[in-house]
Parts: C-alpha cells; structure tokens; sequence
C-alpha cells in the first residue's frame, strides 16, 4: 500500500486563512465531547510544530549522544573536533532555546484556540475535559522523565497547561505583556536570590562524570539512577525554567487569543511587523552577547569597552536581560517569518509536508528519546559521543525524515498518532476512532 495524499484534508485560502476545502466531518457527528475533526484543525499550526520539532531534536541530540558530558580536551580529541565547533557555534546562534522557544509558544496558541472553541462551555464540559488532558499529559510526561530521559519538557506543559485556566479571562494585549514580563523580567530580578536559597550541589565537572558513567552503562538500573540524579540537578541548576516555558506559553495565548494565526492572511500586516521587531531585537541582542562572550577580549576601541561594560557592574544585569531576550526575540522571528513564507503557494508546497510531523508532535517526540537511548546509550548500542556534533546533526537530519515518512504514512490511515490516540482516549475516558473511514 502506498500514501496517499488524497485521504489527508486539503487547504485553501479562501476567505484569508487557511481552512479546510473539503471537510468531511460535521459538528452534528462530533459534539464538543469529542476530539476536534482532522477537518477542522489548522495545516500551518502542525506546520510549525513539525518545523520547532526538528530543532527540539537536534538540541536533545547532544545530550543524548552524551557530548554533552565529556571534557573539552576530550572533544578537542575527537576527528571531527573542527567542525564540531563550528556546528555548535551555529547551534548556538540558531538553535538553542529558540526550538524550545518556539515548540512551547505554539503549545500556549493551542490552549488559546481550544479555550476559544469551547469558551460556551468553559466553566462545565470544556473546563473538566481540558484538566483531565492536562493530568493525563502529566502522567505521561512523569514516565518519561523518571523512566527514559531527565530531559522531558510535557510536565512543565502539564502543569503551567492547568494553571493558564486561570488567564482565559485576560485580553491578548494584557497576557503578552505578562509573558514578557515571566519569561524576561523575572528571571533577572531573581537572580540574585534564588540560585542562595537552592540546595548546594556537585561540580559541573562531577556532575558529567557521574551522569556519563550512569548513561554509558549497559545496566538499565544503574541508567535509571543516573537519569534521576540528573533530572533532581537540572531542576535546581535550571531554577529559571518554570518561567521560561509559563512566559512563553502566555505569549503562546495571547497569539492564539488575537487570532492571528488563524487568519494569518488577513493579519498579514501584523506578522510583517512582528517580522522586522523580532528580528531587530533578536540581531542586536544576539549580536551583544557575542561581543560579550567571545570578543573584546585584549582587544581595543568601542567593541573592547562594551564587552568590558556588559561583564561587570549594571552590564551583568543587562547581559542577563540579554540571555533572556535573545531565545525569545529568535523565536518569535521564526514564528513570523514562516507565517509569511507559509502564505506564499511555492512554499506552502513545501512547507505544508511538515503538517503531518506536527499533527503527531507528542508520538514523534517521545519517539525521538527512544531513538536516541537507543543509539548512543549503554543500554542501546552504546554510540555515545564518537561522532561529536557532525554525528549529531546526520542523525539528526535521519530521525527527522524517517518520522516525517512515518506520520505521513500513519496519518494517511489512522485520525491520530499512537501517543495522540492514548492521550484523547484516557482523557475522553474512552477508545477513540482511530481508523480513518473510506471515503467515496
């Protein structure tokens, strides 16, 4: 058997938003305690997701493949030493924490649109079945932190998923204000009180070693330890992460409250200009905290006395609002800048095949930590670092489109992914159709 497009819904941009052409699915045979329709669902939100997704894996690549882990001298040892750091200088600038960024902002757009939705019913029907998603979400997000990967970002979107209820009320204006104010603001303001009041930990350099020894074991219990041990520093070390993913996900509802996206087409105006701010804001912060990390040093002039300013004194809390900034500010500017590709037909060609990744987005992300355990880990084939981060981005780039052929496959027969299914149908509290129907 073979794919067939056809089975999958099509789009049009009748009417200035991409909605559906042939919906074969009616309110009638679908009320509002079921699963929204595939009919229904918006082709450039999967888009994104399937886009953020790569990114999501190449980041998680590194610390799956353990290079994370190692000594500098033993990466420097490596034969792919001199590439290795030119792709992660590039990861740096493009990658890091703006996939995140990204994955979570449209995490908070679809409890926008589905708030929206079911705003009729929201303090009943909609109200229940939204925590129950959320509590089953932390379940499975529970199994695979503590079971598979210290890692798991689903239980912070459990959890901030439940707390967002009490926002449904506020103007898009009012939640981006707030967003920005959790996911920049307040991490500089509690910088200088947090990290004294969190318990004392192991060196950086332990730390690795110990991890390192766990991961490269082919004892499962031994890994599990590990993985435990890593997840409790992370949560300390990593303080500031319950407010970079709440900001990001009031943001994620305010976009998803204007309905910009939705009628991406119409707010054509908004998205350019959101386009040219973010990518602004994003150029110069980025720029700065490259002059403040890897130039200026022994240098002379204006870059010299700038670098020198922004490591001491007020330049420290500036550079802190920078580290803040700079994820966010990308972020966004991918955001905006694949709104406006996706409106252009000979992109929208291309970029749509990404739909079927994000439609899928929690099955091919769980399945992207059992392909990593089961690559580069003792208890899987135990590849770990050899192939440094070359190794990461070709395998990276593999796992990407092996999953893409596989959603594309899946979706072409079944409603939703395998790790989807699970979810609708332990918050439904029944089985889902899963079966695609014949259709004349």
């Amino acid at each position: 058997m073979t794919f067939d497009p056809a089975r999958l819904p099509r789009y049009s941009t009748a009417g200035g938003s991409l909605k559906p052409s042939n919906p074969t699915v009616n309110a009638a045979t679908h009320p509002r305690t079921s699963p929204a329709p595939a009919a229904r669902r918006l082709e450039l939100l999967d888009a994104l997701r399937g886009f953020a997704l790569l990114g999501v894996l190449l980041v998680n690549l590194r610390s799956f493949s353990l290079y994370e882990f190692i000594a500098r001298s033993q990466r420097d040892a490596l034969p792919t030493a001199a590439w290795d750091r030119a792709l992660s200088l590039a990861m740096e600038l493009l990658v890091d924490a703006k996939s995140i960024t990204l994955f979570t902002l449209l995490f908070g757009v679809g409890f926008a649109m589905r708030s929206n939705r079911l705003a009729g019913n929201a303090n009943t029907d909609g109200m229940r079945l939204h925590v129950r998603r959320m509590l089953v979400l932390l379940a499975i997000g529970l199994v695979h932190a503590y079971l598979f990967w210290w890692g798991d970002i689903l239980r912070y979107y459990a959890v901030f998923g439940l707390l967002l209820l009490a926002f449904t009320r506020l103007s898009a204006r009012t939640l981006a204000v707030l967003g920005v104010c959790v996911a920049v603001v307040l991490p500089v303001l509690l910088q200088p009180l947090v990290p004294g009041l969190l318990p004392a930990q192991a060196g950086k350099a332990q730390a690795s070693a110990a991890a390192w020894s766990a991961f490269v074991s082919g004892d499962w219990a031994t890994m599990l330890q590990g993985n435990l041990a890593r997840d409790m520093r992370m949560r300390i070390a990593v303080w500031s992460l319950p407010l970079f993913v709440f900001g990001r996900l009031l943001l994620g509802m305010a976009i998803g409250r204007a309905g910009v996206l939705q009628e991406s087409v119409a707010h054509r105006r908004f998205w350019v200009r959101l386009l040219r701010a973010s990518f602004a804001v994003a150029l110069a912060a980025s720029a700065l905290l490259m002059l403040r990390d890897h130039g200026g040093t022994g240098g002379t002039g204006s870059t010299a006395v700038v670098a020198s300013w922004l490591g001491e004194g007020a330049g420290l809390h500036a550079t802190r609002l920078l580290r803040e900034l700079a994820p966010l500010a990308q972020g966004v500017f991918y955001m905006a800048a694949f709104v406006l590709l996706f409106q252009h037909a000979a992109w929208r060609h291309w970029l749509r095949k990404l739909a079927p990744m994000g439609r899928m987005a929690l099955t091919n992300y769980l399945a992207q930590t059992l392909f990593g355990l089961g690559l580069f880990y003792g208890i899987g084939l135990g590849l770990g670092p050899q192939f440094g981060i070359v190794g990461v981005v070709i395998c990276g780039a593999a796992i990407f489109a092996l999953q893409a052929l596989f959603s594309c496959w899946w979706l072409a027969r079944f409603r939703f992914g395998p790790a989807e299914w699970l979810w609708r149908s332990l918050a439904y509290g029944k089985a889902q159709p899963m079966r695609l129907q014949a259709t004349a």
